[in-house]
């Protein structure tokens, strides 16, 4: 039978330091379902439109676990499109640096993806990035060279898809590729636009047919890719 008077001398101390990794892990989720969250509803409304009530809401968060993960709204805005530019520029990646496919045909994949993307959530959601861009007259002012350094780099990384496709001979070689991607994508948050005003991917699809034809003219002549 054990003895259940223990003496004082033999309980074991209390640890002192860091918390426990538990603790840490817990903030880490948190945090992680936020930005998850909030992601997704800003994919479909405006910032300025949403409460951090309605997030914590759906996310099931208490507002002081918030606060806890983000100092204010803004900074929890930016981490929204910190995490919303990394997960795009992996979605890019996947597509336009696959080496098993033409690289006019891997820019023709990720335009059907983001078709298919846009249908399967009934042409409620669109770029979250073009959202944000749309209300910049209400939006804090830091949001605004983040928002522009995020289509900067998608331009970049369409850039490089444009001239290995210019070196396999797939465009006319006259086209300056960086502005030609820069005119992608400035029509494209246009087009996503339209697709949700029109519940339909039929905006896209004409973008699309245009903007390949224009692939196959000749280009300036003085702003070949490098």
């Amino acid at each position: 039978m054990t003895d259940t008077n223990t003496p004082s001398s033999q309980v074991a101390p209390r640890r002192r330091g860091r918390p426990p990794r538990r603790a840490e892990a817990a903030q880490t989720d948190t945090r992680t379902l936020l930005i998850r969250t909030g992601v997704a509803v800003l994919t479909q409304k405006g910032y300025s439109a949403v409460g951090l009530d309605e997030i914590l809401r759906l996310a099931q968060v208490p507002k002081g676990s918030f606060y806890h993960c983000f100092a204010s709204k803004e900074a929890f805005g930016q981490a929204l499109i910190a995490a919303y530019a990394d997960y795009f520029a992996r979605k890019l990646d996947r597509w336009l640096l696959d080496e098993t496919t033409a690289p006019l045909q891997r820019l023709r994949n990720f335009i059907a993806d983001a078709m298919q993307g846009m249908a399967r959530h009934d042409f409620a959601r669109g770029c979250l990035v073009g959202n944000l861009g749309q209300e910049l007259g209400t939006l804090p002012e830091s949001f605004r060279a983040r928002l522009e350094d995020v289509l900067l780099d998608w331009q970049a990384r369409t850039a490089t898809c444009l001239r290995a496709a210019q070196q396999a001979g797939e465009i006319a070689a006259g086209h300056d590729c960086a502005e030609l991607a820069q005119f992608f994508w400035i029509g494209w948050e246009g087009a996503v636009l339209r697709a949700k005003l029109q519940r339909s991917v039929l905006p896209l699809q004409v973008y699309a047919q245009g903007f390949f034809q224009l692939l196959q003219t000749g280009g300036a002549a003085s702003a070949n890719c490098p």
